[in-house]
């Protein structure tokens, strides 16, 4: 009877028994995913898509699991250079370092773990692939005033991106490393 309750203690304690509040670790999706939930307090569905923050319907530790890292916006190294690109808009044009800026020039490595189907639209993202290691330049974010680029997560934690110039096209990704002063090897990305 001890070792019984000892083990009912630790499955309460481990989060393993339905009704554990929350529930979202390793459950995070971007978008709107109605496959993505959970089971709550008092045994009810709350959800761990991005989505759950506009209908208040998120588990409980949805901020804690889901947002460590805002979401990366991703563009094509090329995309930087070809200013005849006729897609390319104010709001996606990079900021570029001045001379002398504190902000350091870094890549960032990841591994996709989830690859959405509209990526398959565009030449760019259809070379993005589940269970692929990507190269992503950090140029510095000089206007937010801040050394590292906007999500590019913590090292070995599941974070969200998205393509910049290629609606729906979105995923997650877990981070592998960062490295100074380095440019990535083609076909590279920018963090925007």
């Amino acid at each position: 009877m001890h070792g019984l309750l000892l083990c009912g203690g630790w499955l309460l304690a481990t989060g393993y028994l339905a009704g554990a509040a929350g529930g979202c670790w390793q459950r995070c999706c971007p978008g709107r995913n109605n496959a993505c939930w959970a089971l709550g307090t008092h045994r009810a569905r709350c959800y761990c898509d991005s989505y759950c923050q506009r209908t208040g319907d998120c588990c409980e530790d949805y901020r804690a699991a889901c947002r460590r890292a805002e979401v990366a916006k991703i563009l094509p190294d090329f995309f930087s250079r070809d200013l005849r690109d006729p897609w390319r808009r104010t709001e996606l044009l990079l900021r570029e370092e001045p001379s002398g800026s504190p902000f350091p020039r870094y890549c960032g490595y990841f591994h996709l773990t989830q690859v959405g189907p509209p990526c398959r639209g565009q030449a760019w993202t259809r070379r993005l692939h589940r269970d692929k290691r990507v190269c992503v330049e950090c140029r510095g974010d000089t206007s937010h005033r801040r050394p590292h680029c906007t999500g590019h997560g913590l090292q070995g934690a599941r974070t969200f991106w998205v393509a910049a110039s290629v609606a729906g096209c979105q995923g997650s990704w877990v981070q592998e490393g960062l490295q100074e002063g380095c440019v990535c090897s083609p076909p590279a990305l920018i963090f925007v």
